[in-house]
């Protein structure tokens, strides 16, 4: 009779977990897929998994300790010994706390206590910065917040190509947004750098306009007539209707003018032409004066579908030049589609979140749990894999050796080489699901129905990523919100003494 009940049960609960993930297929919203997601992890006994501290992928005992300390310091207002605790951890990944598994069990949320963790230290912070913290003075305090905001980092957002695919991107940005969860340094290649561009170039207050779409309606391709591909002297696109729709989009701005109005890191990946040099990033710090749609235009300059481009700068009188007039440049994800390491060295970088719609890298990428599972069973794939890309560049390698006196076809393998040889992963990894018909979306022109679909795409993948962002964006939004705070109590107080004293 038991068995019966119990059977019957499993029945019913199977049932209610089948329609709830039917249900989150068709969510509109983040906040009606995080409710359903919700029940979906009570309901299949995911929930259960989040109060069980025990894990191979994170140090949860070391964690409970420094939690309890963080809140009993912080509950008797022990101040120096609550600011020691704090300068000893000062991670996103403290004890492994922000490896994928563990945002890769249940569908939305991790770890109780590494949730619990991670508000003690926000609301440590907030005390320190708080008036009722007394131990300080304004002065000091700013000091502090501004040497942990160093320490602590910041994120990036990352942006790979894919042509029109890339109006996935819009999807991700959309959400982030809603989120209050958007990195103020970004960087993208090819479709990518369009979106990066954009961004870039957009005050705070006009990027919802952007993201409604109606800026990338356009003839971005425009395929040359046959009689035109005989003469040569280009690719398969005219290349003229691309730079059109950037310049009317762009407008004629430079790195070091677009950080001034969006306050954002841009970084827009391009390659020269010439193998023998290696790929940049464009950006305020780098290349201040190049004109931003000179430099997206040459990381959308995808050979074969477009030639390769000069690069354009703005003197400080405002008249153009070229930059580096005898270098032509090519699409940057050929090379570097995402430049991790370059980006972790100007801004400090502690995570990278990855928007990824490659057409050639979407099917052979991974989930956290193919990538980060340790059964037995996944090491046969794990060799296979890797031994296949060690391979195919030694391949690669040695064809590059033995017939690189042939310029062209030392052109084609010295870029299949840097396709193979990049890190295609981010931290956080929001990656497009591909059919066929996507495929044949890649070179259409921007409409507003492609548009639509594209988005929502972006969107739906993103919303599985909100909570491990947010899990590793909260201590470092607490600090900037702390010392901004901080900053406008000085300010307030210099104003004050400014007109008592006249």
């Amino acid at each position: 009779m038991f068995n019966k009940l119990k059977d019957k049960k499993n029945i019913y609960q199977s049932h209610r977990v089948a329609t709830l993930k039917e249900s989150l297929k068709h969510a509109s919203s983040y906040t009606e897929w995080k409710e359903i997601a919700l029940k979906l992890d009570e309901e299949s006994g995911r929930e259960a998994w989040k109060y069980d501290n025990q894990s191979p992928y994170f140090d949860a005992e070391i964690l409970s300790k420094r939690y309890n300390l963080l809140k009993k310091y912080r509950m008797q207002h022990r101040t120096l010994d609550l600011i020691y605790v704090l300068r000893e951890g000062l991670s996103y990944d403290f004890a492994n706390i922000g490896h994928p598994m563990l945002f890769a069990q249940t569908y939305i949320g991790t770890k109780r206590i590494i949730e619990n963790y991670v508000e003690e230290m926000s609301e440590c912070l907030r005390y320190l910065a708080a008036s009722e913290c007394i131990t300080f003075q304004l002065k000091e305090k700013i000091q502090f917040f501004e040497e942990c905001q160093k320490a602590y980092g910041q994120p990036a957002l990352m942006f790979s190509g894919g042509a029109t695919l890339g109006l996935f991107h819009t999807g991700v940005c959309k959400v982030l947004l809603e989120q209050d969860l958007m990195p103020r340094v970004l960087s993208g290649s090819s479709a990518g750098a369009i979106m990066t561009g954009m961004l870039g170039v957009s005050a705070a207050d006009k990027v919802p306009e952007l993201l409604n779409g109606e800026h990338f309606f356009s003839d971005a391709f425009k395929f040359r007539k046959m009689t035109e591909l005989i003469r040569g002297n280009g690719g398969i696109a005219d290349v003229m209707y691309l730079k059109k729709f950037l310049m009317n989009n762009l407008g004629d701005v430079t790195f070091a003018e677009a950080y001034q109005q969006s306050k954002r890191h841009i970084n827009i990946v391009i390659a020269p032409y010439n193998t023998a040099q290696n790929p940049r990033i464009m950006n305020a710090l780098t290349a201040p004066n190049v004109l931003v749609w000179s430099a997206v235009l040459a990381s959308c300059a995808v050979p074969v579908l477009f030639p390769p481009v000069h690069v354009t700068s703005k003197r400080y009188d405002g008249q153009h030049t070229p930059y580096l007039a005898n270098t032509r440049w090519v699409d940057g994800s050929m090379r570097s589609d995402f430049p991790q390491e370059k980006m972790a060295r100007l801004y400090n970088i502690n995570y990278t979140i990855a928007s990824q719609v490659n057409p050639h890298i979407v099917p052979f990428m991974q989930s956290d749990t193919e990538r980060f599972r340790r059964d037995v069973l996944s090491w046969p794939e794990r060799i296979i894999r890797h031994q296949g890309k060690a391979i195919a560049m030694e391949f690669l390698d040695l064809t590059r050796h033995y017939m690189g006196d042939f310029f062209p076809i030392r052109r084609i393998l010295d870029h299949g080489y840097g396709i193979l040889g990049q890190r295609y992963y981010g931290d956080v990894n929001i990656i497009a699901k591909y059919g066929l018909r996507h495929y044949h979306y890649m070179l259409k022109n921007p409409r507003p129905k492609l548009f639509k679909i594209l988005q929502q795409e972006g969107e739906r993948a993103t919303w599985p990523k909100i909570s491990s962002i947010e899990i590793h964006a909260r201590i470092g939004k607490t600090i900037e919100h702390c010392l901004t705070s901080l900053r406008k109590q000085q300010e307030k107080q210099q104003n004050d003494f400014y007109y008592v004293d006249l």
